[in-house]
């Protein structure tokens, strides 16, 4: 089911999530419902709060680009990014690495709103997927910016903090007309992909 998409203003967003203690048949549920909401919406990733739980799960999906990593690691060996696609976690703990380095995002919950976000290249993330094996993941590109991205979601941090101070100063008459056009929440269409055609 697709779900609605909390948008920016929303208390939720800023809450520092529970941690998953058990993965259960509604917290499956749930990750289903993301993983078509994430898509719905045309995103790459997608975190609970945003869909107005907060608890500290996630799901994200950069396969459509396999060349948006130079290296992926899983439990210090290589491995095959697309394996792992879509990555759905729990109660991550990232350590970041590499020089910082500026890049356009966006986030689903500022619908159709980018801005160049300074992060960490590279990012040693430990992960318990929804199978209950416990990861730690290596990467750089898209897939270290995207879990940088979504484990904020979980601490309350949105990508607008990351930003300038001019760059603020430039977002807030867009953010209030965004505000006024989606109201509390984004429906992304499920059918999009089918209209478009």
């Amino acid at each position: 089911m697709v779900r609605d998409i909390v948008i920016y203003g929303n208390p939720v967003l800023r809450e520092k999530c529970k941690p998953v203690t058990a993965i259960t048949d509604e917290i499956r549920e749930l990750v289903g419902d993301m993983l078509e909401t994430m898509v719905a919406a045309s995103g790459v990733g997608l975190a609970a709060p945003q869909v107005g739980i907060p608890i500290r799960l996630a799901v994200i999906d950069v396969s459509f680009d396999p060349e948006c990593v130079t290296f992926f690691k899983v439990n210090g060996k290589d491995a095959v990014m697309e394996d792992w696609m879509p990555l759905i976690f729990v109660n991550p703990e990232l350590h970041l690495q590499g020089d910082r380095e500026t890049d356009t995002e966006g986030c689903l919950s500022f619908p159709e709103m980018r801005a160049e976000v300074r992060r960490p290249g590279e990012v040693k993330a430990t992960l318990a997927i929804v199978d209950g094996e416990t990861i730690v993941v290596e990467t750089d590109g898209l897939l270290a910016r995207a879990i940088q991205h979504e484990t904020d979601h979980l601490n309350g941090v949105l990508f607008i903090d990351r930003i300038s101070a001019a760059e603020k100063i430039g977002l807030k008459r867009r953010i209030r007309l965004m505000q006024e056009e989606y109201g509390e929440v984004f429906r992304p269409n499920p059918n999009a992909d089918d209209e478009e055609e």
